[in-house]
């Protein structure tokens, strides 16, 4: 009896191993390779490990803070907040699948307790401190940046202003922050997946949660997979396909779900130098670099005044949301009132968290003797979502493709019975 509980115990360490280490290798990959196809291979000073888990802490939620100097007579000051969204997924879906399939024998046995499911999120997260702690001691690095070259550099030396800007991984908010990150993956996983019944008292609240979770994740991720066809394409037919493939393995999420949000009617905020290059569509790039050097704001109404082609945005994202409400009211039958109510939560809830996943924020700038500001010599990056207005038209779209999606259902169930009685 003792034999048969160890062994069960090494089993069940080594399935939440198993899925740890896919996950780690699958946004080390991902990272690895967009960096690489971003050009950091060529990062001076060995930089390019501190730069791959730097990305890697940024995937899970992680900080990674900035920090500069310009020596006697000088100073820096930088930040950064972005997600490299692609990195994230790839670790999530790798995950899931290494939790998902132990659990597969449960479909054919009793459900588990509350106990079992604690212990198995509780052996995943034991495991998931180490494989954050190594990325997060990791990633530090400095870096000297010259003041233009030839002249202004030897000034720069003369006058002891040497502008430096480093990073380095917080590491405390990084375990927190890592493990948040994994506990929501958990509550998604066993929300969505079919194979983890909950015990009896919670099992309400999933049978509930299920259907617009399922609804909501296949539209976020329906929109990736239609946005890597559109990358794929373009790095086979224009130019650029470096900065095209660093795009799809660093950031493919980051515009798949902007372009979501932007069709349902949501807008973001920011501005961009035009010094700085971005690795986005046109007419995004374009409106960030709106003239005047104030905030812009993406919708489809700006990104019409780039690209006649904008409401394809809208089209694409109304038929990819009508094509999930009617997946969701045919696989979970409800009153078309109940398909509505299910989906206009999730959906208002899903679209805040895409405005917050996909937020921007970076600067970098140099003082010289104390006068001046930062901006001097830097520059701003910045996105910010309209997180009201995302919530109202996620919760708004979700009642009315769910009632539609909910009346179609029942309109074809009545007319399958008759042809049923009929025959």
């Amino acid at each position: 009896m003792s034999g048969s509980r160890s062994a069960e115990a090494v089993r069940a360490w080594g399935e939440a191993f198993g899925a740890v280490a896919a996950a780690v290798a699958a946004m080390v990959a991902t990272a690895a390779l967009g960096l690489w196809a971003a050009g950091a291979g060529g990062l001076p000073s060995g930089a390019f490990p501190a730069v791959l888990a730097a990305t890697v802490v940024a995937a899970v939620g992680g900080t990674v803070e900035l920090t500069g100097g310009a020596g006697s007579f000088g100073r820096t000051g930088a930040t950064l907040t972005v997600v490299p969204l692609s990195v994230s997924l790839a670790g999530a879906l790798a995950l899931a699948a290494g939790l998902l399939r132990p659990l597969g024998p449960l479909r054919h046995g009793p459900p588990p307790d509350g106990r079992e499911l604690a212990a198995r999120a509780a052996r995943v997260a034991v495991l998931w401190i180490p494989a954050l702690l190594v990325p997060a001691l990791t990633a530090r690095h400095t870096f000297r940046i010259g003041l233009g070259g030839g002249l202004l550099d030897e000034i720069g030396d003369v006058l002891d202003v040497r502008p430096e800007v480093g990073f380095r991984a917080d590491v405390a908010a990084t375990l927190g922050r890592g493990l948040l990150w994994l506990l929501v993956l958990y509550v998604i996983i066993v929300l969505a997946a079919y194979r983890t019944p909950l015990p009896p008292p919670l099992r309400r609240f999933q049978d509930a949660a299920r259907p617009p979770v399922r609804a909501v994740l296949g539209l976020l991720l329906g929109y990736v997979v239609l946005g890597l066809a559109v990358g794929l394409v373009t790095l086979c037919t224009r130019g650029h396909p470096a900065e095209t493939a660093a795009t799809l393995l660093l950031g493919l999420p980051n515009l798949a779900w902007l372009a979501l949000g932007t069709g349902l009617g949501g807008a973001w905020e920011g501005n961009v130098p035009d010094a700085i290059g971005l690795p986005v569509p046109y007419a995004l790039a374009a409106v960030l670099r709106e003239p005047g050097g104030g905030t812009a704001t993406v919708d489809l109404a700006s990104l019409g005044r780039y690209d006649d082609r904008a409401w394809v945005l809208a089209l694409v994202a109304a038929l990819a949301l009508a094509t999930a409400a009617f997946l969701m009211a045919r696989r979970f039958p409800a009153p078309w009132w109940r398909q509505a109510v299910r989906l206009a939560p999730a959906l208002a809830v899903a679209l805040v968290a895409v405005g917050l996943l996909t937020r921007v924020s970076a600067r970098y700038g140099l003082s010289l003797f104390g006068l001046g500001d930062l901006d001097a010599f830097g520059g701003e990056v910045r996105l910010d979502p309209r997180l009201p207005l995302l919530l109202g038209w996620g919760a708004l779209w979700g009642l009315v493709a769910g009632a539609s999606a909910g009346a179609l259902a029942e309109a074809l169930g009545r007319v399958r019975r008759r042809r049923g009685r009929a025959g």
